[in-house]
């Protein structure tokens, strides 16, 4: 099995390199990229990972449900008040066990979404599932593992991939930014599929996490539009 690519850690030596390799790889694949990158040769698009506060797997997972039909203000803001009913920091599996379930639901989270993070929760603690088995297995048996919760699609899966594990080759397509994203950066006549968005991320491999941020930050500075 392929070793899932991993993005070296802010203020790794090798950071710079990586991003180099990683561009000069996206602008050779995909001409459309290339114009993007070229407008600012320095700029990061994933900078935004290292202003995240940071977290383990299941405080992304958190973060990740939690943001599921919101937008990006009203996801902070829910957070926030998560966060501050644990005295200033995301849970643990055991705290939020630990807790009414109506507290949660006082912070903002609706039923469903309590009841999908309890139901890690309980996996994690009882063996179920394990955190570090989960950070070895590649991306498709990741995202197989947290999907079989019910509230855990795809998408925040693959959130969690990213936001969590740094993986390197992860893409969105059910993100409904990205997608417009798409349409705009490629004058699409239409919102792609997400099966056309699959399609288009192949050539982008094995840098599909680099490329997806890039289409996110070029919509940002288009429109100043949250993605």
């Amino acid at each position: 099995m392929t070793e899932t690519p991993r993005r070296p850690k802010s203020g790794d030596a090798t950071r710079a390199a990586w991003l180099e390799k990683a561009r000069t790889h996206l602008r050779k694949a995909d001409p459309v990229l290339a114009r993007i990158i070229d407008r600012d040769p320095a700029f990061d698009p994933r900078a935004w990972l290292d202003e995240l506060p940071p977290m383990d797997l299941y405080g992304a997972a958190i973060f990740q449900v939690t943001g599921q039909q919101l937008s990006v203000a009203a996801t902070r803001r829910t957070i926030g008040r998560i966060e501050a009913l644990f005295g200033g920091h995301l849970p643990s599996p055991a705290e939020v066990l630990a807790v009414e379930p109506t507290q949660l639901r006082a912070a903002g989270l609706s039923r469903r979404k309590v009841d999908t993070l309890r139901d890690l929760a309980e996996r994690l603690t009882d063996g179920r599932l394990d955190e570090g088995a989960l950070a070895a297995m590649s991306d498709d048996a990741f995202i197989s593992a947290l999907t079989a919760i019910s509230g855990i699609g795809p998408w925040t899966a693959q959130g969690v991939l990213l936001v969590a594990l740094r993986r390197e080759d992860v893409v969105l397509p059910g993100d409904l930014a990205l997608r417009k994203a798409v349409r705009s950066a490629y004058e699409l006549d239409k919102l792609p599929s997400e099966q056309e968005v699959l399609a288009l991320a192949e050539k982008w491999r094995p840098f599909r996490s680099l490329a997806t941020s890039y289409l996110f930050a070029s919509a940002f500075d288009r429109d100043g539009v949250e993605a």
